[in-house]
C-alpha cells in the first residue's frame, strides 16, 4: 500500500521565534488534492529530574495556548548554544530552569510531539544525582516559573485528577513508574 503524499506547492505563511508555519497542496496516493498546515518547531528536550529523596521536581507555569496554568517537567528547545546536541540542551535547561545540575543524565525516549500538525522532535532525558549548579545561566526573560516535587504516587494522583494534563510530562512518570516496577 502506497502512502506518501506528493508536495505539489508549499508556502511559508508565518515567520516567528519558536515556530514556522507552511501550507502544502498535496496529492494523495490516491490522487486527491488536500491542504496541510504544518508546523515547523526546533526540535527539543525534556527531563524527568529525580531528587535526592526520590521525588521528581515539577514545574508550574502559564501556557498560552490554553489559556491556564500547567505542571510540566523541565523542557525547552535545542538552539545555537547547544551546537545542535539535544544532551547539552537538556544540561543547560536543567540548570537554567531548576538551578540543578545532574551527575547523570540518560537518555530514555526521543519522539515527535504532535505528528498531526508538527514536527517537532523531543529527547526524554532522565536526571539523577542532582545538586545545586556552581554557576547559573540566565533565564529565559518571558518564562516564570515555580518548582515543586512530588512523589510518584503524588504525581500519578495528579494525573488521575487532570492537575497534570501535559504529554511529555505524563509520559515520563508512566516511564518512571515503569522503573520502579522494575527495580530501578
Amino acid at each position: 500500500m502506497q502512502f506518501e503524499e506528493k508536495m505539489l506547492s508549499t508556502k511559508t505563511v508565518f515567520k516567528g521565534h519558536l515556530i514556522n508555519v507552511e501550507v502544502q497542496q498535496v496529492k494523495t496516493p490516491q490522487g486527491n488534492i488536500a491542504q496541510r498546515e504544518i508546523v515547523h518547531h526546533a526540535p527539543a528536550v525534556a527531563l524527568l529530574a529525580i531528587t535526592a529523596d526520590n521525588k521528581m521536581i515539577l514545574e508550574k507555569q502559564w501556557r498560552s495556548p490554553i489559556a491556564k496554568t500547567t505542571l510540566e517537567i523541565p523542557a525547552g528547545k535545542v538552539d545555537s548554544r547547544d551546537e545542535n546536541s539535544a544532551r547539552h540542551a537538556a544540561v543547560r535547561e536543567l540548570n537554567e530552569e531548576t538551578r540543578y545540575q545532574a551527575d547523570q543524565i540518560k537518555k530514555l525516549s526521543s519522539f515527535y510531539t504532535s505528528v498531526g500538525c508538527m514536527d517537532e522532535y523531543m529527547t526524554l532525558y532522565l536526571a539523577t544525582g542532582l545538586r545545586p549548579v556552581d554557576k547559573e545561566l540566565p533565564q529565559d526573560q518571558d518564562e516564570q516559573l515555580v518548582l515543586q516535587t512530588v512523589t510518584l504516587d503524588q504525581a500519578l494522583a495528579m494525573i488521575d485528577s487532570g492537575e497534570i494534563e501535559d504529554a511529555k510530562t505524563v509520559m515520563a512518570i508512566y516511564y518512571w513508574q515503569g522503573m520502579k516496577k522494575n527495580g530501578q
